[in-house]
């Protein structure tokens, strides 16, 4: 009788991937609310157009979508270490220019090194995925739900430094962007520990699994990506508006750190019970659950501008990204065939992204330039999250109804 050898046991790699991608995101993401904290301002800074503040942020969400589908073929060829590295390497150029723009008044350069930052939050991007490569498929919403909970310590180790660094050198904001090149360049170690195998070259005969239009077909990956693109989009909406409109509206810059910090901490405390949510109830139901709390921040923001509306606000925005993006993420990686994951995965991060993209530039031109004041401004970043709040609502009560309409 032929004995079948025994599939192996990926359990030990997947929780030592976990823990290495749990760091990554901790260390190497902290730099990601220093970012969104001083890129706005020193946006406000250095354009000719205060309606162009937030352009640096488009910058790095732009250069992060068009990123996604490139940055997937090369993890698909060479691993993901390779890309890893690829995204340190972009985070800390980025920075050294960034900051070569600031010492020298030049909103050009800062633009150029916003730009090479996306690369960096495009590597970032990938950090759920590669959590989900070793895991088993009970192991797998935990794993991604652990490695989003790595956040948790960025978002408090982050903005404090963006406070310390703030001026700590005689050009405002110098200071973060070096403190950030540092970041990248340390932190870069920790992809050294990482254990996860190149995917195998397709043999002659193998399954290519489907094309990408027949997978943009499947409703299920359909609704995924659109219900991932609109939290991801919208908690960017409000968030790079947010350290504008709070010291517009005359608080300090700190409070908008504080706010921030806040923000990105309810974004990842979640992540702690996230993936057990999605286990019991299924993704469509934290989805919109998501999408709900999201709703209600824009809600509270449109209540007032006091100090405490503004944290209430911010923290059911991080709270509703929480469960809508990864959510979204888990359906999506339930979805498609190992074969056809790097298509995929770059697809998705193409169009998040993109929607990213749109949203940032938006919100730099609502929240100064669509009304006559501070708080018509913050009025309006708010709502223009309705119709998209609609769209994403809709196309996932049509995925959970469908089956029983077939």
């Amino acid at each position: 009788m032929e004995v079948t050898a025994p599939l192996p046991d990926y359990s030990h790699r997947a929780k030592r991937n976990v823990f290495v991608l749990i760091l990554a995101q901790a260390v190497l993401g902290a730099q990601m609310p220093m970012v969104f904290i001083v890129a706005g301002l020193s946006g406000q800074m250095l354009s000719p157009n205060p309606c162009l503040a937030t352009l640096p942020i488009t910058m790095i969400v732009l250069s992060s979508m068009l990123m996604a589908t490139p940055m997937s073929a090369l993890m698909s060829r060479f691993g993901r270490r390779a890309g890893f590295w690829l995204g340190t390497t972009g985070g800390a150029a980025g920075a050294a220019v960034s900051a070569a723009g600031l010492y020298h008044g030049s909103f050009l350069v800062f633009l150029a090194g916003s730009f090479l930052t996306g690369i960096y939050m495009s590597a970032q991007g990938f950090y759920r995925f590669a959590a989900a490569d070793t895991a088993s498929d009970t192991f797998r919403p935990k794993a991604i739900s652990w490695v989003m909970a790595g956040g948790l310590a960025s978002a408090i180790v982050g903005p404090q430094i963006a406070k310390a660094t703030t001026d700590a050198l005689p050009v405002a904001f110098l200071g973060t962007y070096v403190a950030i090149a540092a970041l990248n360049i340390l932190g870069a170690g920790l992809f050294l520990l990482l254990d996860i195998p190149r995917p195998p070259r397709r043999k002659n005969g193998e399954p290519m699994g489907r094309t990408r239009m027949e997978m943009l077909r499947d409703p299920t990956i359909l609704v995924a990506m659109i219900c991932a693109m609109v939290s991801y989009a919208l908690m960017n909406l409000v968030m790079t508006s947010t350290p504008l409109a709070v010291v517009g509206c005359g608080f300090e810059e700190g409070d908008a750190a504080d706010i921030v910090s806040a923000h990105v901490l309810a974004m990842f405390i979640p992540s702690f019970f996230t993936g057990h949510l999605i286990a019991r109830f299924g993704p469509p139901a934290i989805m919109g659950t998501g999408l709900a709390i999201l709703a209600g921040a824009g809600a509270v923001a449109l209540s007032g501008v006091a100090l405490e509306q503004f944290y209430v606000a911010l923290i059911l925005l991080g709270l509703g990204w929480n469960f809508g993006f990864i959510g979204a993420t888990t359906l999506l990686a339930t979805a498609h065939a190992p074969e056809e994951r790097g298509r995929i995965q770059g697809i998705n991060d193409l169009v998040v992204f993109g929607g990213v993209t749109v949203a940032s530039l938006a919100s730099g031109g609502l929240m100064n330039c669509s009304g006559t004041s501070v708080i018509a401004g913050w009025q309006a970043v708010n709502l223009a999250m309705l119709p998209f709040l609609v769209l994403a609502g809709g196309s996932l009560i049509w995925l959970v109804l469908r089956p029983r309409a077939m």
